[in-house]
């Protein structure tokens, strides 16, 4: 098998390509050192109740963690962000912040409670109350304690009060109440406490639901529980509203200071519903106006953090982008730079192997003319042993032995004898002409003529007709030889075997193609059976010059052979 180097030249490239061109890395400025830090600043800032600012860090952490594609980090940020805009009434903002953090959620994830608790709160607060239902049961599913689990389920059970849907309230709010884990846990129980009993006294049962709900006052303040008594005075201001008057002023007093303390908007207005309708003096007046103030004041307030916290996510998406299609450009600018570098090497390779594959061929070209001369000399001789051997060493032999036993003293066997020796040297010279080289010059159709008139006997006529017709002077040479060596070989083919009585060679010729038909009403031979010695011999050398040869034959019908070449 022939190797060349060329081939082990186009490996080698194939791998110094595959080492050398490599798309470029580019490191961007956003790193997980920087991302902690910006997150670490929301946290200081939400601890302070710097609300506008601490949502700013922690979208900045979030957007420079996406870069680090640190999972767990965006979610952690996109919570503290939703619950900011919670804090502060902004609950359809808080859902678009939570919807954000879905895709980087895996399931049975450590933040996916906390997500649909989240979810739960902000449904609730804007009343859609089954949705919020449906969430709370969500994050009770990635609960993975009994203590965990008790949030969602005081969530569900204070939306199915919202919904007056007491006894399922009750239910839910005694089981956990009748659970050991309370106990370890004051406010938590405080909470239950207060609950259940605001359930009770909802339902109806006034006695058993104020005893519940003053355990949880008097719980709170022992354990100084003081956000939780807020809820705490709520409700008692609302049981003693219809029968006592003085302690639900109280209740509700005590609790718009401590909401007040706290700046909790929402319990404040609360406390002064209250106090408006417990009081029907000039004090009732000055509450109406606080709530009526208070109320304005909190509309424009959540809307200003409303506006500020779309602000600051769509400043923050614009510098993103805007940094993106920076880097963008970087990274074309790179790739620009190595394109046009590696456009340089595969220039310099393409050369190199074009230059090599021209040298392959030129030495491949050149052996197989070599190799098909060697085959082509070897033909030739073995077809002249053949013709010596078959022929001329018979009629050779038979001159000898009759030179040997006849008497040669009489004219009539002198004269056989010559005969002999003539028909002999006639043989020579035709094996002699038809491996003599052609020529192809002005004489090619007197030559080529000649040379099919050799094949004329006493039993095989041979007509020719148009030879002289085609101007053989625009065909070239390699096609004049070709059309020489194989009606040689068809001339022979039809001395061997044909046993034709007459042979007929017609030669016509077109603007473009030059047609020669031959025909002789020899023996024949099945389509099928043709044989390929010879025949594919002439097949092969016609192909090689564009022509097209067909053959037909059938038994006793004689053989046909069409030829058709360009000029």
């Amino acid at each position: 098998m022939l190797r060349s180097p060329f081939f082990s030249f186009i490996i080698f490239v194939f791998f110094l390509s595959c080492k050398e061109i490599t798309t470029p890395t580019i490191k961007f400025k956003s790193t997980s050192k920087e991302a902690t830090i910006l997150r670490s600043k929301g946290i200081t800032n939400f601890q302070t109740k710097n609300f506008n600012s601490a949502f700013y860090y922690f979208n900045k952490s979030k957007i420079a963690f996406e870069f680090t594609k640190d999972s767990s980090n965006i979610v952690y940020n996109l919570i503290q962000m939703a619950t900011i805009q919670q804090i502060n009434g902004d609950y359809y903002g808080s859902k678009e912040t939570l919807t954000e953090s879905l895709p980087y959620i895996k399931k049975k994830d450590v933040y996916s409670a906390a997500i649909n608790n989240l979810f739960g709160i902000a449904d609730k607060e804007l009343s859609l109350y089954n949705d919020a239902i449906f969430y709370y049961k969500e994050a009770l599913k990635e609960c993975t304690d009994e203590a965990s689990k008790q949030y969602p389920l005081n969530n569900i059970a204070v939306v199915y009060i919202q919904q007056k849907k007491y006894d399922e309230a009750i239910k839910i709010l005694e089981a956990i109440l009748n659970k050991k884990l309370v106990e370890e846990n004051p406010s938590h129980k405080a909470r239950i406490s207060d609950n259940l009993g605001y359930a009770y006294f909802k339902k109806g049962l006034h006695e058993k639901g104020l005893l519940l709900m003053q355990n949880s006052f008097n719980l709170r303040n022992k354990i100084d529980d003081t956000y939780g008594n807020i809820e705490s005075n709520l409700h008692l201001a609302e049981y003693y509203s219809k029968t006592n008057s003085d302690k639900s002023h109280q209740y509700a007093k005590t609790s718009y200071q401590i909401a007040t303390k706290f700046n909790s908007i929402d319990e404040r207005l609360k406390a002064l519903s209250f106090l408006i309708s417990n009081d029907s003096g000039i004090k009732n007046t000055q509450y109406a106006q606080k709530y009526i103030s208070l109320n304005d004041s909190i509309i424009k307030i959540r809307n200003n953090f409303k506006n500020k916290f779309a602000k600051i996510k769509y400043d923050s998406k614009k510098e993103k982008d805007e940094n993106q299609k920076l880097r963008l450009e970087k990274v074309e600018n790179l790739l620009s730079i190595q394109e046009a570098k590696y456009q340089r090497i595969f220039f310099i390779i393409g050369i190199f192997s074009l230059i090599l594959l021209i040298l392959y061929l030129i030495k491949f070209f050149q052996n197989r003319n070599r190799i098909e001369k060697i085959k082509t000399a070897y033909d030739t001789e073995t077809r002249i042993a053949k013709d010596i051997h078959d022929e001329l060493a018979n009629d050779v032999f038979y001159a000898i032995t009759f030179a040997q036993t006849q008497s040669l003293t009489k004219e009539e066997i002198k004269e056989t004898l010559l005969q002999k020796l003539n028909h002999i040297y006639t043989r020579v010279r035709g094996i002699s002409r038809e491996n003599n080289e052609i020529d192809t010059k002005e004489n090619y159709s007197v030559n080529l003529k000649e040379m099919l008139s050799t094949y004329n006997s006493t039993n095989t006529n041979v007509i020719i007709n148009g030879i002289e017709k085609v101007n053989w002077d625009i065909i070239d040479t390699i096609k004049k030889v070709t059309i020489q060596r194989v009606l040689q070989e068809l001339m022979v083919n039809m001395k061997k075997h044909s046993n034709a009585p007459v042979v007929a060679l017609k030669f016509e010729s077109t603007a473009s193609t030059v047609i020669i038909n031959y025909s002789d009403n020899g023996k024949g031979c099945e389509k099928d059976k043709i044989t390929k010695n010879g025949l594919q011999n002439m097949e092969n050398r016609i192909l090689s010059i564009k022509g097209t040869i067909t053959f037909d034959s059938e038994p006793e019908k004689g053989f046909k052979v069409k030829i058709t070449l360009p000029k």
